[in-house]
């Protein structure tokens, strides 16, 4: 029997690159309790040698925070439900339901992931603005002034359902044994009630790991946000409010309290991952993900 070596090289491997990958975030961490002078002096280093407690009380009065974090939490929890209603539904549809051109949307929908997002920032905001019966607008989409483009539902309905997702989800419920389908349809219960008592509780991995995804996707998005915050804004998320204070204040003297601004918004996303992490790495080795 061969003695059993210690795996020297693997363990610090995984350290070092621990360091490099955590080494940003503390950074960013430090950098928020530094001063102006601190921050821009060409020695540097990692810890402040006087921490200004007051960078966050600045930070959260300059930004506005407590409209940012609303509507960042309202666009990302409405989103993050959105999808993963729709993709549950999707993949339950494709993958359990029998019916001609099946597999035709599969490819479609797959298919709709190979076009850059940005492809759709144009036909997804005319849709808004030109949205019927909204806005003052007329049924054509006509006559109004705005549309849904200035609602909150704007920064929610574009990003409703993922191609992504619904992939997730169908590879996942692939998995799940048709007989449990069968015996409940033959006690008489509806498609409905099927996958929403059976086949929903079930998924609950890949749900939690589209969660963290989509939850993440939606906090950090920018383009569209900034957008829609052209338009009305009062609908400016985290990442537009944080890019503002770059933009209209001293990069110079303000780039302590971006730093401070850019720690609270990494809250909410550190808060879903500790919560979901446990089933990150179930969900994806289930979902055929590797």
């Amino acid at each position: 029997m061969k003695p059993r070596t210690f795996p020297w090289f693997s363990y610090t491997f995984i350290i070092v690159g621990s360091i490099v990958m955590v080494f940003p975030f503390l950074d960013m961490l430090f950098s928020s309790f530094k001063g102006a002078a601190e921050y821009n002096n060409i020695h540097y280093t990692l810890l402040p040698e006087q921490f200004q407690w007051d960078n966050y009380a600045n930070a959260i009065d300059k930004l506005n925070l407590g409209l940012l974090f609303k509507n960042s939490i309202v666009k990302s929890v409405s989103t993050t439900v959105l999808v993963l209603l729709t993709s549950a539904m999707g993949g339950y549809a494709l993958t359990k339901l029998r019916f001609k051109g099946r597999n035709l949307i599969f490819r479609f929908v797959l298919s709709t992931m190979m076009f850059p997002a940005f492809l759709f920032l144009i036909p997804n905001f005319y849709i808004m603005v030109h949205f019927p019966l909204a806005g003052g607008n007329d049924l054509f989409g006509e006559g109004g002034y705005g549309g849904l483009a200035a609602t909150p539902l704007a920064l929610i309905l574009p990003f409703a359902v993922s191609a992504f997702g619904i992939f997730l989800m169908r590879q996942f419920i692939m998995g799940i044994n048709d007989a449990y389908i069968e015996a409940a349809r033959l006690d008489g219960a509806s498609e409905l009630r099927i996958f929403f008592q059976l086949v929903l509780p079930m998924t609950g991995p890949a749900l939690a790991t589209l969660a963290i995804f989509e939850f993440i996707g939606s906090w950090n998005e920018f383009i569209w946000s900034l957008l829609m915050y052209s338009v009305n804004q009062d609908l400016a998320t985290l990442p537009v409010g944080v890019q503002m204070l770059k933009s209209h204040l001293d990069p110079a003297l303000t780039q302590p309290l971006v730093m401070a601004a850019l720690v609270i918004s990494t809250v909410p996303i550190l808060i879903v991952f500790v919560f979901l992490q446990k089933y990150y790495v179930r969900g994806m080795m289930n979902s055929g993900m590797k």
